[in-house]
C-alpha cells in the first residue's frame, strides 16, 4: 500500500553521542530502509543541548513533513517540543539510555525493529504537558527522582548500570521534603519521597511510575510516594521494576488535567529525565492530542510482571546482538 506520506521531505536529527550505542552508518541505515516509500532524508546531527529543537525548527520551516529523532529521552523531548501544534509527523528511533516515550508506545528498541513502526506509516495524536510552560512528554518530576536526574548527568558514562548506580548513592543520602499540591479542587500538603506527573507509563528502562496511564486521554497521572523507612520505601523500587506500584501501601495517584505543586524553595526538576532547577511554584497542564508520532498499529497491553519481564529479555537479547553485531 503507498505510504500517505509518498515524496515527502523528511530530516533525520541524530544525537551522536546519546546511549552506548553506536551510531555510525545510522544515517544510511534510515536512507535505505525508508527508500521504498520515496521519501526524501536529510540527515543532520547535533553537537548540543537545544540543537535538536532548532534543527526541528528549522525543518518545519523547509517544509518538512517528517522529522525522525535518533538519540535519547532528551534528543526525543527537544525534538518533540519543536513539532507540537505543527502537525509534522514525529518518528522515534530509540539510541538512549532509557528511552520512555518509545517504550510506553510500545516501539522497539532496536533501531531495525524501530524503523518498521516507521515504514507501517500510522501517525497518531497523543498528549504532551508543560510545566511552566517547559513542555515533557513521559514524566516530570520533584524529589528523589529529580536527584537521581541530577546525579546520573553528572556521570561520565551513560547506560542502565550507570542509572543504578547513581540511584544507589542518591538514596543513600535523600531526605523528603514537603509539598503542597492543588488538583481537581483540592488542596493537600504532604512530606514526600517524591511527586512524579505522568503523561506516559514510565520513566524509561522499564521503571513504571504510573502504569495506567495513558497518553491520548488527555489526562495526567499523578504519583506520590509518600515518605516511609529505608525498606519500605526501596521495595517500592521494587514494584516499579514488576509494574505493581499502584498496589503499594506508601503510594497516593490520581488523574488530572492540571496540577499546582508548591514546594519551599526552587530546586532540582526533572523534566523526561533530564535535570533542570525550577521554581517554587509548579504550574503543570496536558495539552491533549498536541503532537502527532508514528506509533505501530497494535500494542500488547500493560500486564504487571509480565510485560516488564518480557521487557527485560528483550532487552538483554538486543544488547547480545549488538555486541556480535560489533565484533
Amino acid at each position: 500500500m503507498p505510504s500517505q506520506h509518498s515524496c515527502m521531505k523528511v530530516r533525520l536529527i541524530i544525537n551522536p553521542i546519546s546511549g552506548t550505542r553506536n551510531k555510525a552508518g545510522l544515517d544510511r541505515l534510515v536512507a535505505e530502509s525508508l527508500s521504498p516509500l520515496g521519501w526524501e532524508v536529510e540527515t543532520v546531527y547535533t553537537k548540543g543541548h537545544g540543537d535538536a529543537t532548532r534543527l526541528a525548527l528549522s525543518a518545519v520551516e523547509k517544509g518538512c513533513g517528517i522529522v525522525l529523532a535518533a538519540g535519547g529521552d532528551g534528543t526525543i523531548n527537544e525534538t518533540a517540543a519543536a513539532l507540537c501544534g505543527t502537525g509534522v509527523v514525529l518518528g522515534i528511533l530509540p539510541c538512549g539510555s532509557g528511552n520512555g516515550l518509545a517504550r510506553h508506545l510500545g516501539i522497539p528498541i532496536d533501531i531495525r525493529e524501530g524503523l518498521k513502526v516507521i515504514l507501517e506509516d500510522h501517525p497518531e495524536d497523543i498528549d504532551y504537558a508543560t510545566v511552566n510552560d517547559n513542555k515533557f512528554f513521559c514524566t516530570f518530576g520533584v524529589g528523589f527522582d529529580a536527584a537521581v536526574s541530577a546525579a546520573f548527568a553528572r556521570k561520565k558514562t551513560r547506560g542502565k548500570l550507570t542509572y543504578i548506580q547513581s540511584t544507589f548513592e542518591t538514596y543513600a543520602s535523600y531526605e523528603p521534603e514537603y509539598y503542597t499540591i492543588s488538583a481537581n479542587g483540592k488542596k493537600l500538603t504532604e512530606r514526600a519521597f517524591l511527586v512524579a506527573v505522568c503523561n506516559a507509563s514510565q520513566y524509561g528502562n522499564n521503571a513504571y511510575i504510573a502504569p495506567s496511564a495513558s497518553i491520548n486521554d488527555g489526562l495526567l497521572d499523578v504519583t506520590i510516594i509518600h515518605a516511609g523507612n529505608t525498606l519500605s520505601t526501596a521495595l517500592v523500587g521494587v514494584d516499579m521494576m514488576t509494574g505493581m506500584i499502584e498496589r503499594n501501601m506508601l503510594i497516593h495517584t490520581f488523574r488530572t488535567d492540571n496540577i499546582v505543586i508548591e514546594r519551599e524553595r526552587r530546586g532540582p526538576s526533572h523534566l523526561d529525565g533530564e535535570p533542570m532547577e525550577m521554581a517554587d511554584r509548579l504550574d503543570i497542564r496536558c495539552h491533549h492530542s498536541g503532537l502527532r508520532v508514528f506509533t505501530p498499529r497494535t500494542v500488547r497491553p500493560f500486564k504487571p510482571i509480565l510485560t516488564p519481564v518480557t521487557a527485560m529479555f528483550n532487552d538483554f537479547r538486543i544488547a547480545v546482538s549488538n555486541i556480535f553485531q560489533k565484533a
